[in-house]
């Protein structure tokens, strides 16, 4: 299962961002280095270039892990997806952290929250998935629910495309300057 579930999204991702498809390679570039919780306005990081070439080994890695993980479903070798049961201790720290995780990216400035307000319906219910497949990725993890935990991770990571996709090219995403290449009338 964790294979079908990281040849999907590595697959989805790669393509989106290798192809900087509406526009994601910039929206994914401006996102990382919002995204980064105690770093330097002025640091260097890397380029836009740089993405679209790590997500090209995504888009050629991908649908191969795919195909793997459906012909090991298909066969009935991945059935069963169970956890070893989690130690308390584990599953109370996997918690604070996805809460501090949650509490950084909802603040005032955080990512989420930018992109709460900049969205209209379709974005907001994207953000809503990523809060709520992170919540659920939690709660499985701590229960050992193998199956629905990919299924979780999985969930989030397409409703995480969907808002690195943002809006049509042309309209202003709310996460950084509008674009002013359009020729004026």
């Amino acid at each position: 299962m964790f294979s079908v579930a990281w040849g999907v999204f590595a697959t989805a991702f790669g393509w989106i961002v290798a192809t900087d498809f509406r526009g994601a390679a910039q929206r994914f570039h401006r996102l990382s280095h919002a995204a980064v919780p105690f770093g330097d306005a002025d640091a260097p990081v890397m380029g836009v270039g740089f993405f679209r070439l790590l997500a090209g080994v995504f888009a050629l890695i991908g649908p191969v892990v795919l195909a793997v993980g459906l012909m090991d479903v298909w066969s009935g070798e991945a059935e069963s997806f169970g956890l070893p049961p989690v130690p308390v201790w584990f599953a109370v720290a996997e918690a604070a952290v996805a809460g501090v995780v949650l509490w950084w990216a909802w603040r005032r400035s955080g990512v989420l929250r930018r992109e709460w307000e900049a969205g209209n319906g379709l974005r907001r219910a994207a953000v809503a998935g990523v809060t709520a497949s992170l919540v659920a990725f939690v709660v499985t993890l701590g229960l050992g629910g193998g199956t629905w935990m990919m299924a979780c991770w999985l969930a989030g990571g397409l409703c995480g495309l969907a808002l690195l996709l943002g809006d049509r090219p042309g309209k202003p995403s709310g996460t950084g300057p509008a674009s002013t290449d359009s020729p004026a009338s």
